[in-house]
């Protein structure tokens, strides 16, 4: 049976799993774009980027507290899992915007 640490630390795995495909996708995306929209794609990945590798870091730390001392990290985990979840919505509005102006 996993250990809480465990299943926080699979659900946060997913979680950026996902996190990774739906960039895979806008960067494919943003080399279909034209110049401008591919300046726009390129700055708010690289935001997304920044916020991913932060929590990645972050969790990499869990990974490797001990059963007792990760429950006193988790709050940093889960700060920069917000801020990540925070860059990828702000992203995700930004390219639905750059869709609806390319389609008009």
């Amino acid at each position: 049976m996993a250990t809480k640490k465990e299943t926080y630390q699979q659900k946060l795995e997913a979680q950026l799993d996902e996190v990774e495909a739906r960039l895979n996708l806008w960067r494919a995306k943003m080399e279909q774009a034209g110049a401008d929209a591919k300046l726009e794609y390129q700055r708010q990945l690289e935001n997304v980027e920044k916020q991913r590798d932060t929590a990645r870091n972050r969790l990499q730390e869990l990974r490797d507290a001990s059963e007792d001392a990760w429950e006193e990290m988790k709050a940093g985990v889960d700060r920069a899992w917000n801020e990540l979840q925070s860059a990828f919505e702000n992203a995700a509005d930004h390219f639905r915007k750059l869709e609806s102006r390319k389609q008009r």
